[in-house]
Formats: C-alpha cells, sequence, structure tokens
C-alpha cells in the first residue's frame, strides 16, 4: 500500500507538471548569422522589427551590413541600443529631423541633420567602439564602386550610404565624393559574404514602381527611376543571401515616418514567419524537455517491486 500511495503521488505531480510550460532548452548556432540591411527611407522601420524579434529568439548575430536606412538602423543596434529603445527613436522621427532644403548644385537637400540623429541613436562616435562588427555601404560617385565603410567615423559612412541622388548632395570622405550605397548593394549580403559569415540573412524592402498612381513631386519620380533600376540588377546580392526576407510594405510611401508602428509589427511579423526557416539554416534546433522529473520518479517507482512481488 505505501508502494501504491508513493506512484499516486508522484503521476499527480505529473499531471500537475503537465499544466505548466515545458522548458526550451535551444542548441547554440551552428553557423554564424550575418544581417543586411537595405535601403527604403521611412520602410527602413522595418528593421527594428526583425531585430526585435532576432533578441526575444536568443538569436546571436555575428554582423551587420547596412545600406540608406539599413546603415542607420544597424548602427544603432551595433553600438548597443536595443530594437525597443530605437523603436522609441524612430516612432518620434519625421523626414525634416535628417534633411534641410539647401541651395547647391548636387543636391535639393543636404543630410547633414543626421549627425545629431546618429548621435542620439549610437552609443558610439567610432567603428571601433561597436560591439557588433557592421559595414556601412556607399558608393563612389566618379568610379561607380562600392565603398564599404568598416572603419572610421559612423556619421561620415551613415550620411555617405544615405545620399540619395538627385535628392540629397553627395558627401565626400577623404576627397573622394560617395553616394547612396543602393547603386553598389540594395541589400548588402555581399559584403557580409566578403566578411566569412556563414549565413546571410538579408532584408529587402522592395520599392514600388509598377503603380499607375501620379507621382506627387520629383522625390517620387526620382524614386521610380531608381527602383526601375534596382530591379534590374538585383541579380549580384540576391544570390548572396542564405535567407530573404521581403516583407510587403508596398503600401508605404517613402516618406511615412508617421507610420513607423506599423512598419515595425511588419518587420515583427516577418521575422517570426521565417524563424523556423532561419533556425533550420544555422542548425539551431530546440529541444522540448518532455520528461519531467515527477515523471521520472513514476518510472522509478514503477520499476521497484512492491513487498508482495519481491521473490522470496
Amino acid at each position: 500500500m505505501k508502494q501504491l500511495s508513493q506512484v499516486s503521488r508522484s503521476v499527480q505531480a505529473f499531471f500537475h507538471e503537465l499544466k505548466t510550460p515545458q522548458k526550451v532548452t535551444t542548441t547554440p548556432p551552428q553557423l554564424s548569422l550575418g544581417l543586411a540591411l537595405g535601403g527604403g527611407f521611412a520602410r527602413g522601420m522595418v528593421h527594428i522589427g526583425v531585430l526585435k524579434v532576432l533578441e526575444e529568439a536568443g538569436i546571436p548575430i555575428a554582423a551587420i551590413a547596412g545600406t540608406s536606412s539599413g546603415s542607420i538602423v544597424g548602427a544603432g543596434f551595433c553600438s548597443g541600443r536595443s530594437a525597443g529603445e530605437m523603436a522609441e527613436i524612430g516612432r518620434r522621427l519625421r523626414f525634416w529631423d535628417f534633411a534641410r532644403w539647401t541651395l547647391c548644385r548636387g543636391g535639393f537637400c543636404t543630410n547633414d541633420r543626421l549627425v545629431s540623429l546618429i548621435a542620439r541613436l549610437c552609443i558610439c562616435k567610432d567603428f571601433s567602439e561597436l560591439r557588433i562588427p557592421l559595414a556601412v555601404v556607399a558608393t563612389e560617385l566618379a568610379t561607380g564602386r562600392p565603398a564599404i565603410f568598416r572603419s572610421g567615423s559612423l556619421s561620415d559612412a551613415i550620411r555617405a550610404s544615405c545620399a540619395y541622388p538627385g535628392v540629397f548632395t553627395p558627401i565626400s570622405i577623404d576627397g573622394v565624393l560617395h553616394v547612396d550605397g543602393m547603386l553598389s548593394y540594395e541589400v548588402p549580403t555581399t559584403p557580409l559574404k566578403q566578411m566569412n559569415i556563414g549565413c546571410v540573412l538579408g532584408v529587402h524592402l522592395r520599392s514600388r514602381w509598377d503603380t499607375a498612381a501620379s507621382p506627387r513631386h520629383f522625390f517620387d519620380v526620382i524614386g521610380q527611376c531608381f527602383a526601375i533600376a534596382q530591379t534590374r540588377m538585383s541579380l549580384q546580392w540576391a544570390q548572396d543571401a542564405d535567407l530573404l526576407l521581403e516583407p510587403d510594405v508596398g503600401n508605404f510611401a517613402f516618406d511615412d515616418f508617421g507610420r513607423a508602428a506599423e512598419l515595425i509589427a511588419i518587420g515583427e511579423d516577418t521575422m517570426r514567419s521565417a524563424l523556423p526557416a532561419l533556425k533550420a539554416k544555422l542548425g539551431i534546433v530546440d529541444k522540448i524537455e518532455s520528461l519531467s522529473p515527477a515523471m521520472h520518479v513514476v518510472n522509478a517507482a514503477m520499476a521497484k517491486p512492491s513487498a508482495a512481488e519481491a521473490p522470496a
């Protein structure tokens, strides 16, 4: 009877534990993860949602490469900001927080106000101070060659990466004029492959250029032209993506900063949907402890013969 009572208590404890969440253990990734964040002006807020889900999942990021708005978000995260902190800043951001009209033959606006934004967003001022390696992509205006910045001033590199041709004036670094990195890599997957990253996750914020709506202003005209060109030259960087996310941002304009919360949510949803595929690429296995300590007690109790059943 004593033995049966022990089994009964163990079984009750076992079923009690079944009602509580089971512990999930995650194996370390077998491959390093690199995140390639594409450009998209306000649509770049999507990147914050992607980073938030990766944070929650506890998936380490070995390096980030960013083009245009992707370089801003990447710099903030690599400097030590959490996705939540960046979301707070992003929700208050507006186009004129980093753009200013100017009378210059190189463009209609200057992005010199980016310096103060980067100072608020980034804990670091120089690449050497970053917690996670970062590559910022721009394009040399004279030669058309990609310019990959991994050292020096963060604000200079990011301003160059965000110097959208025809809108923002080119940025001079060491005597060389630079424009937006999208002309080199709309999604900077290739620089991460060159850094020997095992698995590259690209985030492509596809521009909408197949709409019949009339352009609102010259920004839309320039944007449509570059979107067409980018679609035609996407072959190289797309091949270097082990996994490519293309969040649905077709209904968002380049200056929809007031809809930051929606864009961040889209990033979260897209990344959560792709999380199983990413874990499979990285070799991460989630293990659920299906056998609780109470079950071990039950097994032990069942295996032990009672006094009545013990051999003489």
